[in-house]
């Protein structure tokens, strides 16, 4: 209980040393460690620039701030293990660094409103970096959609064989997913834009501070207008949670793909070696244990988010100790959405596709006709009609053995032209609709894509 803390004039006696190690946060605080640096120093220049304090003391303050900031990231000095939370072991560092005129730096704030605008500022910056991360992955995807435009592959429903489609559609279905994370992440940063500094403790401050000011020097679009709600409020870490949780599961059906069609059995995809593990029995093995991590792991993004929740719903006005839950889970949710975008980028950028083995399956379970039915429609024939007579064909051929090519012969003239075009390749060059599978079709597509990614801008920017 040696550490320093920013509190403890009324009190006679120290925390229980079990109740004091429970209450502490500063190993979580430390992912927070520049971002607190940068928020002190806008906060002593604004006092400096008000008058609270002197320009001397404002100039004492800033430099003592950007020592002790290069002396902990040069390992010169550490931050105090045994610290309530990293506030204070700033604070005692900067005191150490200048004497008395540190006391100075924490008028007109509180931890309340300090905490709440450094997580703000780091899930800014975060955001960011996340949006990048997605457009890169993106960017895979498309090259890899543009190389595969014309691959034939099964395409599936209830995970058994449909339509045929091409590989470059099925890719880029995750590219528009991918996109509406780097949205929503866009999204989470606005939700964040707003400086709560300057609220202190709940009900702001009787010193002439400047929170416009504070939050300019911070990347901030203005002050959180309600000091109540400034301190009180964490939307933007659920909204953040929520983010990370839904990229997660866009990334987790991602990886399940991989893992299925990297089985013996499918046979469409081989990820190369660097994202792939042995066993240690079994001297064959090639497991994709990568994917599996991030199929696994999305239970966590998702645990976290709904954790927060949990926590927040009954919460009264007002900073509770509660909130010091909200950061860790937030830090490992962004630590694993990054690093599994990283994994599935480097997954898809150096993966082989067995192109034959894809195309062999395309028309596999008479995935064809729906195309032979739609053919009959063209020629007037009523859907459901036609619906009802593939499905009689389909289960002839079940029994016989025979494909729909095959039981052309003994159909009748308008039912055999369209039982002879059942391929594949023509199910998916007469599928023209827009976002089909279709040549046009999916070049209008990458079009679209490469659009989006040209004129995609971090809404942190």
């Amino acid at each position: 209980m040696s550490g320093p803390k920013l509190w403890g004039g009324v009190f006679d006696k120290s925390p229980d040393a079990l109740a004091w190690a429970f209450g502490q946060s500063i190993k979580s605080d430390l992912t927070l460690l520049w971002e607190e640096f940068d928020v002190s120093l806008a906060h002593a220049e604004m006092l400096a620039r008000t008058g609270i304090v002197s320009e001397l003391e404002g100039k004492e303050l800033v430099d003592g701030l950007l020592a002790v900031r290069f002396d902990v990231s040069s390992g010169n000095v550490s931050i105090p293990p045994d610290s309530e939370d990293l506030h204070g072991a700033i604070e005692s560092l900067l005191e150490a660094k200048i004497g008395e005129t540190a006391k100075r730096l924490h008028a007109g704030r509180s931890r309340n409103d300090q905490i709440v605008t450094v997580a703000r500022l780091w899930l800014k910056r975060r955001c960011a970096d996340l949006e990048e991360v997605i457009t890169r992955v993106q960017q895979e995807l498309l090259r890899l959609a543009e190389d595969h435009r014309g691959t034939l592959m099964p395409g599936y429903t209830h995970q058994q064989p449909a339509q045929p489609i091409t590989l470059g559609l099925h890719l880029l279905a995750y590219f528009w997913m991918l996109d509406r994370d780097r949205i929503r992440f866009g999204h989470v940063a606005q939700m964040a834009d707003e400086c709560p500094l300057g609220s202190a403790a709940l009900a702001g401050t009787s010193l002439p501070i400047d929170r416009t000011l504070t939050s300019k020097l911070l990347g901030f679009s203005s002050p959180t207008p309600n000091s109540l709600d400034g301190v009180s409020d964490r939307d933007f870490v659920g909204d953040a949670l929520h983010a990370c949780a839904t990229l997660m599961q866009h990334l987790s059906r991602m990886a399940q793909e991989i893992v299925l069609f990297s089985t013996a059995e499918f046979g469409f995809v081989k990820l190369d070696q660097a994202y792939s593990t042995g066993s240690s029995v079994m001297p064959q093995k090639r497991n994709p244990d990568f994917a599996e991590l991030i199929r696994g792991r999305t239970g966590r993004a998702l645990g976290h988010w709904v954790g927060f929740m949990s926590m927040m719903k009954s919460l009264p006005l007002g900073y509770n100790r509660d909130q010091q839950e909200d950061k860790p889970p937030m830090f490992d949710s962004v630590s694993l959405c990054r690093d599994s975008l990283e994994l599935v980028g480097g997954m898809l950028g150096t993966a082989s596709f067995d192109t034959c083995r894809m195309a062999s399956q395309a028309g596999a379970g008479y995935s064809t006709a729906t195309g032979v039915a739609e053919a009959l429609v063209a020629q007037g024939v009523p859907f459901r009609t036609a619906h009802e007579l593939l499905g009689e064909l389909v289960k002839t051929g079940i029994a016989s053995g025979l494909s729909l090519h095959d039981m052309a012969e003994s159909a009748s003239p308008e039912l055999k032209e369209a039982l002879l075009a059942a391929t594949p390749e023509s199910s998916v060059a007469l599928r023209t609709s827009e976002g089909g599978p279709s040549p046009g079709a999916l070049d209008h597509q990458i079009r679209l894509a490469r659009d989006r990614l040209r004129t995609a801008r971090p809404a942190t920017s």
